[in-house]
């Protein structure tokens, strides 16, 4: 097990005691609390504290592999075992969540210098000869299960079985330790686009840059004057804070777009949850998607909210389910920025806004559902134009407000129900990757469900293909593979809807010539 050296640091801590006038006064305290105690956001804090057995609060990634050509069965399964040899776990997958007097009650990461290898790491297989549904089922179940906090907050599988000797990974990690585009960074440190690349780190070897001692103690509070300095330091944004809000009430009143919406209908997703999972992924190839982009003026994003909205709507009319009015949709946006993958300052975490987007599933046309998603998404983005990174956030918030009363009253309360399914694209690399040699032929995510919004669809972009992930409560959303399915039969239609309208403006351009 690997281990590190526990430095410390005092603080002196000013009390007043009351009492008469022999006992009263100031007494200074000096309290030493170990500097392998990281800050905690109160964003990622709000993940372990509306965390509940039926509510588990992390997302997964479910890579599936391939060995090199030539390579033996056992190849994926002797790098992992290399890598668990080494036993080196970085920082990061070291951390597990604390609270205590020091921190003055905060949620802090406390840095283990021990960790259970064979705990966090362990190997599973699929009954021979089955199909891909029997790896959704087994994944199902690991992404039901919470994660213990007396450990650091993740789990790895790897799971051999499957067809013509491939393996897949699941990973899972606490939103709390990091959202989806954080994993996605730290993942792309253990890769290469060089297939011969050999002595490459196990995801849990992989370090990341922490934030400086200053930031550390300014951040958990222990410093009083450090966190007073950092609350007058906001109030410039403080003071712009309510003419955002006002605007985001003012847009779902009128129904416009934005972070906040009171139109989401009842559907049977909008339920409370248990701790029963479903997933399905399906893949597609990314250039088909860019190709239905720009022919309709449209962003990839827009495709795959139109590919979702119709699978959607495919998937209720089956069920006699069918709102008359557009389902909503919570759709994330990162605030990072131009951050790039892997920088040495990108600190892993949550920075993320959101928008609410109408997805046109009363529209049985296809083309008319991806202009009201344009329509849609373009007007929340310019609700969200021109705004500092913390009035995006607090719009968010005001937006998630229907979703947190859902989650803590177990049911949602009339107008104010939430967006009723959660859809994010988590761009990834375009070129091949390898791990040791080993392909990623797919990544499919999974994400966090909740009390009133009991589906989510996540997809992330790997080898020239995007990977759509789909998460569900059970009993919310039965037989998931269904709407699975109907993704593809949606691509199908806005792809032969492009090729015929590109056909058409073609014709319109070069009229054919009559031949003597």
């Amino acid at each position: 097990m690997g281990s590190a050296v526990e430095q410390v640091a005092a603080f002196d801590i000013r009390v007043f005691r009351g009492g008469n006038s022999r006992t009263a006064g100031h007494f200074v305290y000096r309290k030493v609390l170990p500097l392998m105690a990281f800050p905690m956001s109160p964003t990622d804090a709000l993940f372990l504290v509306v965390e509940t057995s039926k509510r588990p609060m992390h997302v997964g990634a479910l890579a599936l592999l391939s060995r090199p050509d030539g390579a033996g069965p056992s190849f994926v399964r002797d790098a992992f075992a290399a890598a668990l040899d080494r036993d080196q776990v970085a920082p990061l997958w070291r951390r597990r969540p604390r609270r205590a007097l020091s921190s003055l009650g905060q949620w802090y990461w406390h840095t283990d210098t021990e960790v259970d290898l064979d705990y966090h790491v362990q190997i599973r297989a699929v009954p021979r000869r089955a199909g891909q549904t029997a790896l959704w089922n087994m994944v199902s179940e690991l992404h039901g299960e919470t994660l213990d906090r007396s450990r650091p907050l993740w789990q790895m599988h790897l799971i051999e079985g499957l067809a013509e000797g491939h393996y897949a990974l699941y990973i899972k990690t606490h939103h709390a330790l990091a959202d989806g585009v954080s994993t996605m960074r730290l993942l792309r440190q253990t890769v290469s686009s060089d297939p011969d690349r050999r002595g490459m780190p196990a995801l849990w070897e992989v370090t990341e840059h922490l934030p400086s001692d200053d930031t550390i103690t300014a951040s958990t509070g222990v410093n009083a004057l450090a966190a007073a300095r950092r609350v007058l330091g906001a109030t410039g944004d403080l003071a712009s804070m309510a003419p955002a809000l006002a605007d985001t009430a003012w847009r779902a009143v009128r129904r416009r777009g934005g972070p906040l919406t009171l139109t989401a209908p009842q559907t049977p997703f909008n339920v409370a949850i248990d701790g029963a999972r479903s997933f399905a992924g399906r893949s597609f190839s990314i250039d088909r998607l860019r190709l239905v982009a720009k022919h309709t003026d449209a962003t990839l994003n827009d495709v795959v909210l139109a590919m979702c909205g119709g699978a959607l709507r495919r998937y209720l009319v089956a069920r006699h389910a069918l709102p008359g009015v557009p389902l909503m949709a919570t759709v994330p946006v990162s605030l990072r920025g131009d951050e790039a993958v892997g920088a040495p300052d990108a600190v892993p975490g949550n920075k993320i806004g959101t928008l609410a987007c109408s997805l046109g599933t009363h529209l049985a046309d296809p083309v008319e559902r991806l202009a009201a998603v344009q329509a849609s998404m373009r007007e929340g983005k310019a609700a969200l134009a021109g705004r500092s990174q913390a009035q995006v956030l607090a719009m968010s918030a005001l937006g998630a407000t229907p979703l947190a009363l859902a989650m803590t009253l177990g049911r949602t309360l009339g107008p104010l129900r939430p967006p009723n399914v959660m859809i994010s694209n988590v761009p990834g690399p375009r070129e091949p990757l390898y791990w040791n040699g080993a392909r990623f032929d797919a990544l499919y995510p999974l994400s966090v469900i909740a009390d009133g919004q009991g589906l989510n669809i996540t997809c992330t972009s790997i080898n020239n293909q995007i990977s759509f992930g789909l998460t569900g409560c059970r009993h919310a959303v039965p037989r998931i593979d269904a709407l699975a399915d109907a993704l593809g039969r949606e691509l199908d239609l806005l792809d032969a809807f492009h090729r015929i309208g590109h056909t058409r403006r073609g014709r319109r351009r070069n009229p054919q010539r009559r031949h003597t």
